[in-house]
């Protein structure tokens, strides 16, 4: 399984279309196995969902993401999951493995 989060500065993001780099965090057995930084490509709708797909991504975890996005995301077969706070990603993986990961508002408006 392999999970993405958009990250800036070591932390999840804001908002997954802004950030200057995306956390893949692989993930078998219930155990992290690799942790790698990938720079995205350019921003734009439908470019990252159809990447992430291209990365063998199963599972977007993200601070704010738009409602078309997310829809995009489905898609692609991908999972969102939305109103994750600012944490380092394998910290957000490990919680979300526990079944412990706690989420809010989804912070995007659009």
């Amino acid at each position: 399984m392999r999970y993405a989060l958009p990250t800036a500065d070591g932390l999840l993001a804001a908002h997954f279309g802004h950030a200057d780099q995306f956390t893949f965090v692989d993930v078998k057995d219930g155990a992290i196995q690799n942790i790698q930084a990938v720079k995205p490509p350019p921003h734009a709708p439908g470019v990252l969902p159809a990447w992430c797909k291209e990365h063998g991504v199963d599972i977007v975890i993200a601070g704010g993401m738009g409602s078309r996005a997310q829809s995009l995301f489905a898609e692609q077969g991908i999972q969102t999951i939305v109103g994750a706070p600012s944490e380092p990603a394998d910290e957000l993986v490990r919680k979300h493995l526990a079944g412990t990961l706690a989420t809010s508002d989804n912070v995007c408006d659009h």
